[in-house]
């Protein structure tokens, strides 16, 4: 399972993407100071790591220079959003640098495209009777392979990868169409019908009154 860590003083703000990114799948744990983290990643090996830039005892700056000469790859998150802060950040090896306040799908999706980029996401998810294999993507159910377009097989990773978490229906489009999500438009609606009776998720794919829709698994 991919382990991440959160460095992070706020533990209101630990506490949520903790339980983010727990509810997408993820193991994570929490540092609330630059010692702390600094002792748990001499002690353990992690996939990656959420930072902080404003941190008690050592600063999230310095801690990277650290880290990031260890291939783990850095997420900032910090309040700092000058360009000279982002360019700092990013100079240092960090691969993303994410300002406050920000939304959780956004973070989801940050993390997801690191994680893919040092390829640590897994190959092969199980998840509401099918296995999907990411590299040779194909999706089976009981060994049978289901046949799907690219873009209903986009769209299950999309909820694979993100399970009990709502999504929006201009989040959705956006992720899997890359295109800003047309008003009005039923094309997310009408491919999750088709995707639904394909992979045999009619009563776990669910929609959600005013929202979108979420993977019940």
């Amino acid at each position: 399972m991919i382990q991440i860590l959160i460095v992070e003083d706020e533990r209101p703000i630990a506490n949520l993407i903790r339980m983010s990114l727990r509810r997408a799948g993820y193991c994570c744990h929490c540092a609330f100071d630059g010692q702390e983290a600094l002792a748990m990643t001499e002690k353990s090996s992690y996939d990656l790591v959420l930072l902080d830039v404003m941190l008690p005892g050592i600063d999230g700056f310095t801690l990277a220079e650290y880290i990031c000469p260890k291939q783990i790859p850095v997420i900032f998150i910090t309040a700092k959003a000058s360009v000279m802060d982002r360019v700092k950040g990013l100079r240092m090896g960090a691969e993303d640098y994410l300002v406050k306040p920000f939304d959780v799908l956004e973070l989801l999706a940050r993390v997801e495209v690191v994680l893919r980029r040092y390829h640590k996401l897994d190959a092969r998810i199980e998840v509401g009777g099918l296995v999907i294999d990411t590299l040779s993507m194909t999706v089976t159910r009981e060994e049978q392979e289901i046949r799907l377009t690219k873009t209903e097989y986009d769209l299950l990773l999309l909820f694979a990868r993100n399970p009990r978490i709502a999504l929006y229906r201009e989040t959705i489009y956006e992720r899997v169409w890359n295109e800003e999500f047309p008003y009005g438009s039923k094309a997310v609606d009408l491919h999750i019908q088709r995707l639904r009776k394909k992979v045999g998720w009619e009563h776990c794919l669910k929609a959600v009154n005013k929202v979108g829709y979420r993977l019940e698994v």
